[in-house]
């Protein structure tokens, strides 16, 4: 959560207005209806950060592309070690915010 956080505000400094959303749950999630599921997610383009995996993201996403996270399971080492392999940090999530808002 800290780094799409971090992202935000990276974007946000350069006039894109961000909202981030944490999801915990999909369960309850999905259990809320479907008029309060569309407000919180909104009709902007959307990214998900996930370090755990990516699997399941793009029910909420466009596409796997805009999902950063691990791309699987099995690998291990210290977290930031990991991010930093698997390109899960600010700078990710920011360039793939430019890329989806150019093309909207």
């Amino acid at each position: 959560m800290a780094l799409a956080v971090e992202a935000a505000q990276a974007l946000s400094d350069d006039g894109v207005a961000v909202a981030v959303v944490s999801m915990p749950s999909w369960e309850l999630f999905e259990a809320q209806e479907t008029s309060y599921r569309s407000r919180v997610l909104g009709e902007a383009p959307r990214i998900a950060v996930e370090a755990a995996g990516k699997f399941g993201w793009t029910r909420y996403v466009a596409s796997e592309e805009d999902v950063i996270g691990m791309p699987g399971f099995g690998a291990s080492a210290p977290a930031e070690r990991l991010y930093a392999e698997f390109g899960i940090d600010k700078d990710t999530i920011v360039k793939r915010a430019r890329t989806l808002l150019k093309r909207a």
